[in-house]
Parts: C-alpha cells; structure tokens; sequence
C-alpha cells in the first residue's frame, strides 16, 4: 500500500534551508495498520502529507495503492486524494458554516456521487449521529466534531486512512471513544491505517510502531512494552 525510498524534504527559510525529513525509507503492507510516535517538530506530519499527496518531497520515490506520486501533477494528486485517501486531523478542520450532514456529503458530491446526502446519512449514522444531521460544528460537543469529520474522512471509501494526532484535542474519556469508532470504522472499510499520535495506548492498538526522531523513521519496530512503561 505505501513504499517510500529515500524521502526528503528541505524547505528554505531566511536561516537556510531546514531538513524536515531526512531520507525515509517506509513499507506499510495493505490492510495493516501502522503508528508514528516522535516528539514534536520530529517530521511526522509532514512524513504523513507526503503519503496523503498534500506536500512534494525534495527527493525521493513515494508509491501509495500503487500510483507513483512522483508521476501526478496537482490536479492528478487532488484526484488521487479525492478517489483513495481520506485524512483525519487534530483540529477536525470541517466547514463552520455547513451541517454535519453537509460536511460530510461535500467529497461525495465533489466526486460525483448523485446519492451524496443519502450515503452521507448512512456515514453518519455509522458514526452514531444520526440525530446531528441539521447542526453546524459549533452546535457539536469536540467528540461528536471528530466523529462527523472520521464520517467524511471515510464518505469515499478510501484504501488508506490517515490520521494526525485524531484525539488530540479530546478527553481521555472522549478519545477512547473515538478510538473505538476509528479502528471499528477501519475494520469495516478495509483501509489501511497510517496513525500519529503522542498516546502510546493509541499507538500499541495499530499493527506496527515506528519511532520518529530528527526526520528520520528509525528501522526496527517499538516494542509496546517500551511504549506502555514510557507511559507510567
């Protein structure tokens, strides 16, 4: 599902040139899922724009589903995003002045999909929201936001599930929830699962833990055993 060989990504600043990511190498298999632990400023979420086709690397070969993205010009990749991706994000980034329902019908009416509002339902319902179709993000406790946006990340069935940080924002209460619905949602779809996060409970969840540290992805797995004490 994910093959990067030698990824970089330099950008140029008025100090010089930064070097977020430093020569990633990356196998993730279809159907697994993975999580990225590092602290802060280590590359991860620039590590997961390059997969999703949202930033370019400086150098390198990244290869998602099988399409070399190296090949795609913007409007190829924002194809790519639309047909096989779907991004879950920290700060849920969903529309303020659209419903839940309308957020979540967005990409499948940008793809095409006659049936967007009735498939949209169905992805919310799924989510367990079946009774916030009509409210707007700021009518929507922080958990019921990121449960619309895992809906509409999830409406155009995508082969790969990206998520940054997803319970970031939330209670722990909150974020075990999702969680759940995250993992449970996976199962469902089929798609394979490239996670962030800081939580090392979140993280043993996932099939596989690779540690991030100074842009590069260290080789061997985290044990979850390392995770969990580090945690205590």
């Amino acid at each position: 599902m994910i093959r990067l060989r030698d990824v970089h990504l330099t950008l140029a600043s008025s100090a010089g040139p930064v070097h977020i990511l430093r020569g990633v190498d990356l196998d993730v298999a279809t159907g697994t899922s993975l999580s990225v632990v590092g602290p802060s400023g280590s590359g991860k979420s620039s590590l997961l724009a390059i997969i999703g086709g949202i930033e370019q690397p400086t150098k390198g070969s990244v290869e998602v589903a099988g399409t070399d993205l190296g090949r795609l010009d913007e409007d190829g990749l924002a194809l790519f995003r639309r047909q096989r991706v779907g991004v879950l994000f920290q700060s849920f980034h969903l529309i303020p002045t659209m419903t839940a329902l309308e957020n979540v019908a967005l990409p499948l009416e940008l793809a095409g999909k006659r049936d967007a509002f009735e498939r949209a339902k169905a992805g919310l319902a799924e989510v367990g929201l079946e009774q916030r179709f009509e409210h707007y993000p700021t009518q929507l406790s922080g958990g019921e936001q990121q449960r619309v946006a895992l809906a509409r990340a999830l409406a155009n069935e995508p082969q790969l599930l990206l998520a940054d940080e997803p319970t970031g924002n939330l209670d722990r209460t909150t974020g075990r929830q999702v969680t759940q619905l995250i993992f449970e949602a996976r199962e469902r779809h089929k798609a394979t699962l490239f996670l962030i996060t800081h939580d090392p409970a979140l993280a043993s969840l996932c099939d596989e833990t690779r540690r991030m540290s100074d842009g590069r992805l260290d080789e061997r797995a985290v044990e979850e055993s390392r995770l969990v004490s580090a945690a205590s």
